[in-house]
């Protein structure tokens, strides 16, 4: 069994290229298992392959709202991927509002309102994906936890008994997380914790056993490592950092969001 699953990095990014291999040997020295996330069909086939090369390597795949249009989504494509028992999750898939520039020019606005369409419609196929292979959600909102709420809720009321997923690199407030909680949906932090208390809210009120933890490496190393690229080696400290705003035991902390990734994503060993 591992001591720690980092939910949601992206190994398989060109950011990895020149050392991936010790990258993932010093995780298997750690004894630390990772999920890397897929973004595109690309780069979600290329961490698929990557997943069944190495042990306690594990994949999802999907198309991340930011895409820009660059890829049509083709669900019979991706379902491909999931023949992969590593393939565990769909996603990287959501709705990302962040660089949507929302002015009074109506032409700009014409323009908002269609790319926050294109995003729904295809965060909507992968709903309808992961619910025909009965695999979790890893959930990518920015700025949209309003509309992606309701997306989620008209899904839940038809079939809340397979709808299920994680929201990564949650950054809510804790009555968004609530309405998140009650669908039965789990929430992810990074390394940001250890140098931000804008979560400690969430993560001092959420239930021990719908939390878990993540890098998103390359991106956002924790303390002490921060400026430097990110990697999944540093889920630990995340996790340390969960307990201590937490104000428990860090091994039963460790032990139970350990418990939590295992469960959600279905993983066996």
């Amino acid at each position: 069994m591992p001591e720690y699953i980092d939910i949601h990095s992206h190994i398989s990014f060109p950011d990895f290229d020149a050392d991936r291999e010790a990258v993932i040997g010093r995780m298997k020295e750690k004894n630390i298992w990772a999920i890397d996330v897929g973004t595109d069909f690309k780069n979600s086939k290329k961490a698929a392959k990557d997943a069944a090369a190495n042990d306690g390597i594990f994949s999802s795949a999907g198309l991340h709202p930011t895409d820009d249009g660059n890829e049509d989504f083709d669900a019979a494509v991706y379902k491909k991927l999931f023949t992969n028992p590593k393939v565990v999750a769909v996603g990287e898939c959501g709705l990302d509002y962040f660089r949507l520039d929302e002015n009074n020019q109506a032409s700009q606005k014409s323009k908002v309102e269609s790319e926050k369409q294109r995003q729904k419609k295809i965060f909507e196929m992968q709903i309808e994906l992961a619910l025909e292979l009965d695999k979790p959600l890893m959930i990518h909102c920015r700025n949209a936890y309003a509309d992606l709420l309701e997306i989620l809720r008209s899904y839940s009321a038809a079939r809340d008994s397979k709808l299920r997923g994680n929201m990564h690199f949650f950054a809510g407030s804790w009555e968004t997380a609530k309405k998140f909680l009650d669908l039965g949906f789990t929430l992810s932090f990074t390394g940001v914790i250890t140098f931000a208390r804008d979560y400690d809210e969430v993560i001092k009120n959420a239930p021990l056993d719908m939390i878990m933890a993540e890098t998103d490496s390359p991106l956002v190393a924790p303390v002490p490592h921060r400026g430097k690229r990110n990697e999944p080696l540093y889920v630990a400290e995340v996790v340390r950092k969960i307990a201590q705003i937490r104000g428990e035991e860090f091994d039963k902390t460790r032990e139970q969001i350990l418990k939590n990734s295992l469960r959600v994503f279905g993983i066996r060993f």
